[in-house]
């Protein structure tokens, strides 16, 4: 993971999360749209569409920058995440990142199975310094991607003690704790969203010393919203708050549902 662009990529991340659920119809298809914010001033919009058939899942989404940001340079993305719903929990087995921005253009591709990473390329490969920490075979075992993993079924912890997460570069923990409930509405839902405070903490797949990382590290005032789809035993997030030394990234949902 590029760690100067943390903050823009955690945003995106959260953006990136669309919706899933494991319906009873054969087949059926959810939209949900995100806007992008820092300081309140728009800088990014994003678009999902999540696909269900059985207990197969794929979910589509396009990231786009907005408002101020477009003025310095031109951010487009889109991503991809298809897999089975077992356990009690969406399982990825191929995940997929492609983003321009400006002249710059990079695609990830991860492929799963039983949670485990097989393998991992990214386009083009990133230069690594000698204080980069390598990712390790093990931190590649019982991991999710960072789309399914954000997507919390009913009768589960809303907030999980911890989420291990590998997004194609870096492996990081997201831990989750319980901050109580809020009142939340867009265009498809109207009612209570679940709280949690979240923890990044790095595990490998970053330079070692960079003070944005410590910056993230150290951070305890982030959160991230859950609500509850409507007809579906399943959580996705709506909103997150990402302080940052520019002021706060917020990521919220304009539209939940059909």
């Amino acid at each position: 993971m590029n760690w100067r662009g943390w903050i823009a990529g955690a945003a995106a991340s959260l953006a990136l999360l669309g919706f899933a659920a494991p319906l009873a119809s054969a087949e059926r298809e959810h939209r949900t749209d995100y806007s992008i914010r820092l300081s309140g001033l728009p800088v990014a919009t994003a678009s999902f569409r999540s696909e269900f058939d059985g207990n197969r899942y794929v979910i589509s989404g396009s990231l786009r920058s907005a408002g101020l940001a477009d003025i310095f340079s031109s951010t487009q993305g889109t991503t991809s995440v298809s897999g089975v719903i077992r356990r009690n929990r969406l399982s990825a087995t191929s995940y997929s990142v492609s983003y321009r921005s400006g002249k710059r253009s990079r695609e990830i591709d991860v492929t799963f199975r039983n949670g485990n990473v097989v393998q991992a390329s990214m386009t083009p490969p990133r230069r690594r310094p000698k204080n980069w920490v390598p990712v390790t075979r093990g931190d590649m075992r019982s991991v999710l991607d960072p789309i399914s993993g954000l997507i919390i079924p009913a009768g589960s912890r809303v907030c999980p003690k911890t989420l291990p997460i590998f997004d194609g570069e870096s492996r990081l923990d997201l831990k989750l704790s319980s901050k109580g409930t809020r009142p939340f509405s867009t265009q498809g839902f109207e009612g209570e969203a679940v709280v949690c405070g979240i923890r990044f903490i790095p595990k490998s797949g970053y330079r070692k010393g960079r003070h944005d990382v410590e910056y993230l590290r150290k951070l305890t005032t982030m959160e991230v919203w859950f609500a509850k789809a409507e007809g579906a035993d399943v959580y996705a997030p709506v909103y997150a708050q990402i302080p940052t030394r520019l002021g706060p990234v917020t990521v919220s949902a304009t539209r939940f549902g059909k």
